[in-house]
């Protein structure tokens, strides 16, 4: 999945940003294979160009920074990052932080989404659990269902399936499924993978269970951020907003990759245009090139 992961991002990315966009669409792709064991670095290798990079100056004499300009302004930092006994968690934040700064409006918008999504998270629990014991009470009380069923309702019920609806709310249960619709919102759970829709709002949140993957997109801004399975550390992080920031910018984002206790590679991209996928991939080259894939 991994290395189709900055085109498929990049994607995402323009479909969650164009305007009145009306469904995010995620596939995922996995070899099987293993992925393979990363070096240990103490110095980085800055080729003078890297695809559609070219290096500003001189490697940093200490060889842990070197600084790259690519098209329409786009900026590539690569570091190497020693963990120094920390957790990967707490030095890819301050990476993700310093660049979601960059986007000051869509930093503020994704936060108010963040409190909107708790508040919708909670209702949607507590709606789920109010449709259930509706469900098993319409189960095993005939009179209620012939009552429901004269209210522009449908019950469903065979082994393992059972689907409830009643005007514009829903519950279906199959095996390895749930789904609570409920007007413009819907909450679904497939496997490990949670989806919360708002066709209203345009806001989509995906969650993975083993926290591969997650993805918040509306019609404006968008997040994205992976981490591979494994113990070695391979992570990626995506932030984009649909018009460009007070500060020029308009998507920024990491690689990052190396052995779990360090040092790490990461590539910090910022672009002034939405689809940066080439200046994104270069920079994913330059970490490869540094500790392999």
């Amino acid at each position: 999945m991994h290395h189709l992961l900055w085109p498929a991002c990049a994607l995402v990315l323009m479909t969650a940003a164009c305007d009145n966009a009306g469904t995010v669409r995620i596939t995922s792709t996995s070899s099987g294979k293993e992925a393979g064991v990363l070096k240990v670095v103490d110095t980085l290798q800055c080729p003078q160009t890297q695809g559609v990079l070219t290096r500003k100056g001189s490697a940093r004499a200490d060889g842990t920074t070197c600084v790259y300009s690519g098209p329409r302004g786009s900026e590539v930092t690569l570091h190497l990052v020693s963990l120094n006994g920390g957790s990967v968690q707490d030095a890819l934040k301050v990476f993700e932080n310093r660049l979601s700064a960059d986007l000051p409006e869509a930093l503020a918008e994704a936060r108010a989404d963040e409190d909107r999504a708790r508040a919708e998270a909670d209702r949607a629990q507590a709606d789920a659990a109010r449709a259930e014991a509706d469900a098993e009470r319409a189960g095993a009380d005939a009179e209620r269902a012939a009552a429901d069923a004269a209210a522009d309702s449908a019950h469903i019920s065979a082994p393992g399936m059972r689907i409830d609806a009643q005007g514009d709310k829903a519950t279906v249960r199959l095996p390895g499924m749930r789904i609570d619709a409920d007007g413009d919102r819907a909450n679904i759970k497939i496997g490990g993978i949670t989806i919360r829709a708002d066709d209203k709002s345009g806001q989509v949140n995906v969650r993975s269970t083993d926290e591969v993957v997650s993805i918040d997109a509306r019609d404006n801004t968008a997040r994205i951020r992976t981490s591979a399975p494994g113990e070695a550390v391979r992570a990626t992080f995506l932030m984009t907003a649909d018009q460009s920031s007070t500060t020029g910018w308009r998507v920024v984002g990491y690689e990052a990759r190396g052995p779990s206790g360090g040092p790490i590679v990461v590539a910090t991209v910022r672009g002034k245009d939405r689809n940066e996928n080439r200046v994104f991939e270069a920079a994913k080259a330059l970490v490869t090139l540094n500790v392999g894939d």
